[in-house]
């Protein structure tokens, strides 16, 4: 587990906002990432007949679709106990192997911090 109290403030903040639109929507994960000028991008799980992407994918799709060139972070909360190879690739694409992607409980306890690469 990581202590989440000795987070950077931002953060801590993407952890919050992912942390918000989960509950927000009741979908099963939330993402937020933050690109290069400090911008913020969350999202939800989508999950339709046709089109089915988890939160960090359409966070990342978001932050490309505003026009972000770059990633310095990303965060997820879920119940699950690992970040998705799908969803590190999707932060390694626009942020670079050494993208930090921190994942978070429900409660926004962070239990484990890693790299996109």
């Amino acid at each position: 587990m990581t202590d989440s109290s000795a987070l950077d403030p931002e953060d801590r903040k993407i952890v919050t906002l992912a942390r918000s639109v989960r509950a927000r929507n009741g979908v099963p994960e939330g993402a937020a990432v933050r690109d290069e000028t400090g911008r913020t991008y969350v999202a939800g799980t989508v999950a339709l007949p046709s089109l089915r992407l988890s939160a960090l994918q359409t966070a990342v799709a978001m932050a490309v679709a505003s026009g972000a060139k770059s990633l310095e972070a990303a965060a997820v909360v879920s119940e699950t106990e690992a970040v998705a190879a799908e969803d590190r690739a999707a932060v390694r694409d626009l942020g670079g192997a050494e993208t930090p992607v921190l994942l978070a409980g429900p409660d926004g306890a962070v239990r484990t911090a890693v790299t996109a690469g």
